[in-house]
C-alpha cells in the first residue's frame, strides 16, 4: 500500500536537507536520524521519503528501521518489570533501557559497512498492545549497497544529563509535571541506561527533528495513532491505557527535549546538522530552522 502524501511544507525541506548533504558523493551511506515524538507521523515521514528518495531524479538506494523496532523481546520487558517492581517507567516498553542498544548498533554498523543486513521488527499489537519483538526468521533482509539509511525513532538524539541536572529538572517540573510521579531514583536510572544510547547516535551524520510546540499534543497524536491502528487489525490498547502508556514517555520528554534545543546530540562529531521542523497541534508546520553543532547550536530560519 502506498504512504499517505505529506505536504510540501514537511517533505520539501527534508529532501532539500537531504541533497544538501551530499548522499551521492559519500564514502560511506548517509546515517539520517529522524526524532519526534510519539504520534508526530514519522513513520508516515519516513514512507514517504523512501518512496520519494528512490524514484527519480534522485535514485537513491535507500534502506530504513526504527529504534521501536529494537524493544525487547516481550519475555523480556517483562522480566525487567518484575526486577524492578517500583519503577512505574520499567514496565512496558518505552523508556531507555527497554531496548537491545547492541542491536541497533550492530545493525547500524553493519548498514554502514555496506553488508547484507537483516532489520529487526517489533509487532505492537502484540499482547493486547504491550507488543513483541518480531522471530528473527522473519526480518527482511537488506541488500548494499546503500546510499542513506533513515533512522527513526521517538528519542533519537537524547543526550544524558548529570544526576544534578535530574534533580533539579525534577524539582522544577511544571508542564507537562510528569516528573514528580516518579521517585528520583527512578529517574536516575533510566538517565544512565541513556548513556549507551550515544553509541548509537555518534553513528548519525545528521538529524531531522521533528518538535512539536507543546509536548502535550503528544496525548491526542498517540490516541488518533492507536484507533487508526486498532481500526486496521483489531488489536491495541484501550484509550486509558494509551493515556497511562504515553505517561510513560512523558518523564524523557521533559528531560531531555532541550538538549536537543541546545544542540547536545553528538558526543564526537561537532560540524553535523540538523533540520528542526515545528509542529503545531494539527501536524502542521509552522517553522523550519536548520542548525549547526559547534558547541552549542544556534538556528537559522530557512
Amino acid at each position: 500500500m502506498t504512504a499517505p502524501v505529506l505536504s510540501d511544507t514537511l517533505i520539501s525541506p527534508i529532501l532539500a536537507f537531504i541533497g544538501s548533504l551530499g548522499p551521492k558523493n559519500r564514502p560511506k551511506p548517509l546515517v539520517l536520524g529522524i526524532s519526534g515524538p510519539q504520534g508526530s507521523g514519522k513513520t508516515t515521514l519516513v514512507n514517504n521519503l523512501v518512496d520519494k528518495l528512490t524514484a527519480a531524479p534522485h535514485s537513491l538506494r535507500v534502506v530504513s528501521f526504527s529504534i521501536d523496532d529494537i524493544y525487547l523481546p516481550h519475555d523480556e520487558l517483562l522480566a525487567l518489570g518484575r526486577n524492578n517492581p517500583d519503577n512505574k517507567l520499567l514496565q512496558h516498553r518505552g523508556e531507555p533501557g527497554t531496548h537491545d542498544v547492541d542491536l541497533g548498533l550492530q545493525t547500524i554498523k553493519n548498514l554502514t559497512a555496506s553488508k547484507a543486513t537483516k532489520i529487526p521488527a517489533y509487532d505492537k499489537s502484540k499482547f493486547n498492545g504491550h507488543g513483541d519483538r518480531i522471530p528473527s526468521s522473519q526480518w527482511t533482509s537488506a541488500e548494499p549497497p546503500f546510499d542513506i539509511i533513515l533512522f527513526e525513532g521517538w528519542c533519537v538524539g537524547f543526550q544524558s544529563i548529570t544526576r544534578e541536572t535530574v534533580a533539579a529538572k525534577r524539582s522544577a517540573s511544571t508542564h507537562p509535571g510528569t516528573l514528580s510521579r516518579h521517585a528520583l531514583e527512578h529517574l536516575q536510572y533510566v538517565n544512565e541506561q541513556l548513556e549507551r544510547y550515544a553509541q548509537i547516535w555518534d553513528q548519525l551524520d545528521a538529524l531531522v527533528w521533528l518538535n512539536a510546540q507543546d509536548i502535550s499534543f503528544v496525548y491526542k497524536w498517540r490516541l488518533e495513532q492507536e484507533h487508526a491502528m486498532k481500526a486496521a487489525i483489531g488489536q491495541g490498547m484501550t484509550d486509558d491505557q494509551v493515556e497511562r502508556f504515553v505517561d510513560g514517555y512523558m518523564p524523557a520528554y521533559e528531560l531531555y527535549i532541550d538538549g536537543l534545543m541546545h544542540g547536545d546530540l553528538f558526543s564526537g562529531k561537532d560540524g553535523r546538522e540538523i533540520l528542526r521542523l515545528d509542529y503545531d497541534q494539527d501536524r502542521r508546520v509552522v517553522r523550519v530552522q536548520r542548525g549547526r553543532i559547534d558547541d552549542t547550536i544556534s538556528w537559522r530560519d530557512i
